[in-house]
């Protein structure tokens, strides 16, 4: 293997265990997509139709009713919750969607 290629796999491993360890990935999907863009905004749905289940034309809704975030769209859909409330649900958890989705309603 050549230095470059090792060079490039050493900082693909750092930067992807960063990415899981600071939560910016969830089952195995970057979460931490804003869709400010069309392509982001494809890539958005994409994301929260395979996290809900939800059609891709019913993901583009729900992400335009959370404001383009992915972390609210999924816990808007899947704790039942406003846009205010997720986005405070995932405040109170460090913005982890892990956290978020398996904590107490309250």
């Amino acid at each position: 293997m050549k230095a470059g290629t090792a060079t490039k796999l050493a900082l693909n491993t750092i930067s992807t265990t960063l990415m899981v360890q600071t939560g910016r990935v969830h089952e195995n999907l970057m979460v931490d997509v804003r869709a400010t863009n069309d392509k982001l905004r494809d890539r958005a749905a994409r994301i929260v139709s395979s996290l809900t289940g939800l059609s891709r034309e019913e993901a583009f809704g729900l992400l335009d009713r959370a404001g383009g975030v992915v972390k609210v769209a999924v816990v808007m859909h899947r704790r039942g919750v406003d846009r205010g409330e997720a986005a405070a649900l995932l405040e109170a958890h460090e913005w982890r969607l892990d956290r978020a989705l398996a904590a107490p309603l309250g």
